[in-house]
């Protein structure tokens, strides 16, 4: 075992929300105006003279405009930094010749400001771990009266001991959709173990299998996504009998809603990691998917159909691949994100590219080469190649059928684990 200092994300619901979410509120939106306020100067000075302002370019020139002083000046200059990056990704991607890609847009829905991600570092917020509070500090224009802060109270998960971690670094009060939860980044020692090998295996995540898995060695898992979607269905049915969607039932259901995913997320990040362990795996190859919800050619939101974009929109792709890479981290295994672009259309076998390939859902038959396999599986192996394209077992092995008969995990309620298809009862 050796020591190694990592970055952790710890989540904390907020056990005052009602006393703080108005002001959490006002912060949100500020947030989102103060983007919109960057968003503009960027496209102008770039309509001008063709340049991209840097963080510290966009800071010096908005930090006298009037929606800078709406939140703490660390805040102010966290969102600049995130919009400065941005354009930065945008801009490297048309410069390497993608000349598809959408610069970042406007934070707007309909006519109002969403509720934009908070970031408050050291200088913004004050942790006191002996009671689970943690003030969070207003921009000049915000503050009301004597106070210049928002006070909120925490509960983080069992395991999870704050008073315990010398370091945290940020902390970021988030909108998860129904109300707001807090998250502290914290810099923490761990144990890590040497790595279980040098193979490879890609993870493709979709809207009807959440993870699909190609190893390197010639066989794929399936992971479907039947719980969450159960989940999705019985609760809204349940929300739409509320006479009210603030009421004390709806928060319960939404909070009950909310920790059985996180749940599955933990549950599944561990399996996979545990399998990786089982398999030699040292280096997991997972695609992208910051864009997913965006079209390619306008940068609207997609249309995936009216079951689609419930199962779609209500994921947390960003949340997943978090809890993935440190679940691997302390096994010593490397997760690296690649591009999606075009694995779902490509041959993972002869390489060709072409849309009509995808049959249908679920199948991919390729008429160059004549491979045929799920559809899902084929993704999770190109976004593998990516990292490693020498696969010497992959041409032997094809007519065995792994690329089309993967094996398939479900997960089985009653022992809230992972299983074969065929062993779960639930």
């Amino acid at each position: 075992m050796a020591k190694q200092v990592v970055t952790r994300t710890y989540s904390a619901s907020i056990r005052n929300q009602s006393r703080v979410s108005d002001d959490l509120d006002a912060l949100g939106f500020a947030a989102s105006k103060l983007w919109n306020v960057g968003r503009w100067t960027c496209s102008r000075i770039w309509d001008e003279i063709g340049h991209i302002p840097n963080h510290n370019e966009l800071t010096t020139y908005l930090k006298n405009h009037e929606r800078y002083d709406d939140l703490h000046s660390q805040s102010s200059q966290r969102v600049l930094q995130e919009l400065a990056e941005a354009f930065g990704g945008w801009y490297g991607k048309r410069r390497n010749g993608d000349l598809r890609a959408n610069p970042p847009g406007y934070r707007k829905r309909n006519d109002e400001h969403p509720r934009s991600t908070v970031t408050f570092k050291t200088a913004g917020f004050k942790l006191d771990t002996q009671y689970n509070r943690v003030r969070l500090s207003q921009g000049p224009n915000l503050k009301e009266y004597w106070s210049d802060f928002i006070l909120c109270k925490f509960q983080t998960r069992p395991d999870v001991d704050l008073s315990t971690v010398e370091n945290v670094q940020q902390v970021k009060a988030v909108w998860t959709g129904d109300e707001w939860e807090l998250r502290f980044v914290c810099k923490v020692e761990i144990d890590v173990s040497e790595s279980p090998g040098e193979k490879t295996v890609g993870i493709d995540l979709g809207i009807n299998n959440f993870a699909a898995l190609a190893y390197e060695d010639a066989h794929s898992e399936l992971y479907p996504l039947n719980c969450l979607k159960q989940d999705d269905y019985y609760f809204s049915k349940r929300l739409a009998r509320c006479d009210d969607s603030n009421s004390e039932q709806a928060t319960r259901l939404n909070q009950k809603k909310s920790s059985r995913r996180t749940h599955y997320f933990h549950t599944l990040s561990k399996h996979i990691v545990q399998r990786c362990v089982e398999e030699d795996v040292g280096t997991i190859v997972i695609g992208d998917l910051s864009g997913i919800r965006k079209d390619d050619e306008d940068g609207e939101s997609k249309n995936w159909g009216k079951h689609g974009n419930l199962d779609l929109h209500s994921w947390a792709f960003d949340r997943f691949t978090e809890l993935l890479t440190y679940k691997a981290e302390t096994e010593g295994i490397t997760v690296e994100e690649v591009s999606e672009r075009n694995t779902s259309k490509s041959c993972s076998c002869c390489g060709r590219k072409r849309d009509a390939n995808r049959v249908e859902r679920g199948l991919y038959v390729c008429e160059e080469c004549g491979t045929t396999a799920n559809a899902d599986v084929n993704g999770a192996e190109n976004i593998r190649q990516k990292v490693s394209p020498s696969s010497p077992n992959l041409s032997v092995n094809r007519s065995n059928g792994w690329l089309a008969q993967p094996s398939t995990f479900l997960f089985d309620t009653e022992t809230s684990a992972f299983a074969p298809q065929e062993q779960v009862t639930s």
